[in-house]
């Protein structure tokens, strides 16, 4: 049987400890010893050549590069490439697959690396480069990590994990383990919505067989993800983690951070309300009329069949869970996992079939009525973020690992403000009314100190630059709110739109 062959690239006297801990763990577990050999320098040093001309020759024989980034770049002189990015650079030239691991979780401290790291960090970083890269904090997450790219490499090549994972027998759960009351709901709900031919009397194992949810009467791995009492008990990697920052940028401390576990309707059902809390809008007084409130910034729709789509579809053998992010211009899910060979990121924006990872889990989603079968919902989340006057939603890939998808609550950030020849005053009347829904022109003179005809003026320009709305005509109670008008206009324009919210 053929072994493919793993280089493992990154700063040696740095990051030592990393680099052996990932041949050791390679070459030390059941699975993944059978099916590849890893290379590391410093075990097989140059013998009678250049050590360059050495590694770079491993470079090529290589499948798998796999680079591991630390503070240091180890330059031998100014403007000198490094052994690491002169190893990189050949991997990327031989079209070799690449994963990069990164040492340190926050981000916001990459400024602190050397600038060569920075630079590879920047260009990591870019969907459109299309490679796969993680964070850790110590090696024994870098090793799960490393495990979980492995494994998916494996069966990408068809050489493990032939059934989907819901499809596979939990070998531990009982039917104690199976919450009645669930299956009691689906009921109810299945029946109502989609005409589910079974009554709702029907015995735990008659709805099972029907959902095809045993396995030779054995639970599913899906049917304990979906009506378990305790999923996670059985599978930890089966969880939502939702995440609001205060910024545009990963940082701490977090505004709100929660984790949902429990069985996958009520993940759904968790992650979709945390989200939406955070992106309810202000209840505005419109003059002459009763209180109008413009629930949320972005459609409810596109947010449910994001984290649907999430739970739904991701890969579950990897140790990732569905992560859920809000930042102030932006709400992204991600989930570990690819599309299938059979569509591309371009067919979601338009009629496409459906191809679910797991199966078992869209079908019976699909009966609760919490997915489409018929692979429209992304479609429908493109039309209504339009209609909300916002841009079309984001669908990134890293290479078959990871999909993001990006929902965008306005495109109104700092760098596209700084490009409209705004004064400082203005900025601030803008993130103030992200803030807080809507601005007064006396709550801005207050707020910056301004006599009224600066303030008017100030504000008269938002408006005429497209950036604010006024709702009302005179009085207190005239308000300015963020334009919905021009969001969509503005996103669709290069020139405007920051390279930032193109990226995760």
């Amino acid at each position: 049987m053929k072994k493919y062959k793993i280089f493992i690239s990154g700063v040696q006297k740095e990051l030592k400890a990393e680099r052996r801990a990932i041949k050791e763990y390679v070459l030390g577990n059941v699975l993944l010893k059978e099916h590849f050999d890893v290379f590391l320098f410093e075990d097989n040093p140059a013998k009678g050549k250049s050590s360059e001309k050495s590694y770079l020759e491993e470079v090529r024989k290589c499948d798998i590069y796999i680079g591991v980034l630390g503070n240091q770049y180890d330059g031998s002189g100014k403007g000198a490439i490094s052994p690491t990015e002169t190893e990189f650079r050949e991997a990327q030239k031989r079209h070799k697959v690449v994963l990069i691991y990164i040492k340190g979780e926050n981000g916001a401290k990459d400024k602190a690396r050397d600038p060569g790291v920075q630079n590879l960090i920047t260009e990591l970083k870019d969907p459109k480069a299309g490679y796969s890269y993680r964070r850790f904090n110590d090696t024994i997450n870098l090793t799960n990590l490393v495990f979980d790219s492995l494994v998916l490499f494996l069966r990408e090549k068809g050489l493990v994990g032939r059934d989907t994972f819901d499809q596979r027998v939990c070998e531990r759960a009982k039917f104690t383990d199976i919450d009645g009351k669930k299956v009691e709901w689906f009921l109810r709900v299945a029946r109502e919505k989609r005409n589910f031919p079974l009554e709702f009397t029907a015995p735990v194992k008659d709805v099972f067989t029907h959902l095809n949810l045993l396995h030779d009467g054995k639970l599913t791995n899906a049917a304990v993800l979906l009506f378990g009492k305790d999923p996670h008990k059985f599978f930890l990697q089966a969880e939502v983690k939702c995440v609001q920052f205060p910024s545009t940028e990963v940082e701490k401390p977090f505004s709100s951070y929660h984790i949902y576990d429990g069985n996958l309707f009520d993940q759904v059902d968790k992650a979709v309300a945390f989200a939406l809390d955070a992106i309810r809008l202000p209840v505005i007084q419109q003059e002459h009329t009763a209180q109008v409130r413009r629930p949320y910034e972005i459609p409810v729709f596109a947010i449910q069949e994001a984290i649907v789509n999430a739970v739904a579809h991701r890969d579950y053998d990897a140790s990732s869970g569905v992560q859920v992010m809000l930042f102030l211009d932006r709400v992204e899910v991600w989930n570990s996992g690819s599309l299938p060979s059979r569509l591309k990121l371009a067919d979601l924006k338009k009629p496409h079939a459906s191809f679910p990872n797991n199966p078992l889990i869209a079908g019976t989603f699909y009966y609760a009525n919490y997915i489409q079968r018929v692979g429209s919902g992304t479609m429908e989340m493109v039309k209504q973020c339009k209609a909300h006057g916002l841009p079309e939603p984001d669908f990134v890939l890293i290479r078959n690992v990871e999909f993001r998808t990006i929902l965008f609550r306005d495109v109104f950030t700092k760098d596209v403000l700084g490009k409209l020849d705004l004064n400082d005053r203005q900025m601030k009347a803008v993130q103030y009314v992200k803030e807080h829904g809507n601005i007064t022109n006396r709550g801005y003179r207050k707020e910056l100190g301004l006599p009224k005809r600066t303030a008017l003026r100030d504000l008269n320009d938002l408006c005429t630059k497209g950036i604010l709305d006024k709702v009302g005509v005179t009085g207190r109670s005239a308000r300015y709110v963020l334009s919905s008008q021009t969001r969509h206009k503005r996103a669709k324009h290069a020139t405007n739109m920051p390279d930032v919210l193109k990226a995760p």
